[in-house]
């Protein structure tokens, strides 16, 4: 049993570091902070989804725009579109699952926004969906995937492809990436 914990402690630093040593990797992040800061000095919002476990994530990285993260400072207009249950089984009953976020997004979003989807395969077609509706309004997307980008690395302004295939090593960068752009904006935003 130690030997697994080992390998999934030593695997997750391995991932992180190979992360730590891409230079364009992290412009990436240095280009998200800019721009999602600038959407929301505009008045623009940050909407997330997710899937499973990404969502949760997505929950979590909205509510450290909307909370808070390091500064007592005013809330940013940040949410995970999945938090409305009603909404989203009514939808997944009477039209269809892979068009809860495209749905959300026409009816909510904004030319200016940003949309972030997680999806560990960058497949999820209910967030390729969303991301197509984001284009065709102007919306800025940003995805946080695993290794190859899936399919949604063709419709991603920013790709985050964490350089794994094991969805919990995948996830466990997205937070900190997440964390990594949330401490930033709210940094630049309020410093």
């Amino acid at each position: 049993m130690k030997d697994i914990i080992t390998n999934c402690i030593g695997e997750s630093i391995a991932t992180k570091e190979r992360i730590l040593a891409d230079e364009l990797f992290l412009n990436k992040i240095e280009n998200a902070v800019n721009i999602i800061s600038k959407a929301f000095q505009r008045g623009n919002k940050v909407w997330f989804c997710g899937n499973g476990g990404s969502a949760a994530d997505a929950q979590h990285l909205a509510a450290e725009f909307s909370g808070r993260f390091y500064i007592n400072r005013k809330a940013l207009p940040a949410e995970a579109l999945h938090c409305n249950t009603s909404y989203l089984t009514a939808v997944a009953n009477d039209y269809d699952y892979n068009v809860i976020y495209s749905r959300l997004i026409d009816g909510l979003g904004s030319k200016g926004d940003i949309l972030i989807g997680l999806s560990t395969s960058g497949n999820s077609k209910n967030i390729l969906k969303a991301f197509e509706t984001a284009k065709d309004m102007d919306i800025t997307t940003i995805a946080f995937t695993g290794a190859s980008g899936g399919d949604i690395k063709a419709k991603s302004d920013i790709l985050f492809n964490v350089p794994n295939d094991d969805t919990p090593r995948i996830q466990e960068c997205h937070i900190l990436i997440g964390h990594i752009i949330c401490q930033l904006v709210e940094a630049e935003i309020f410093s």
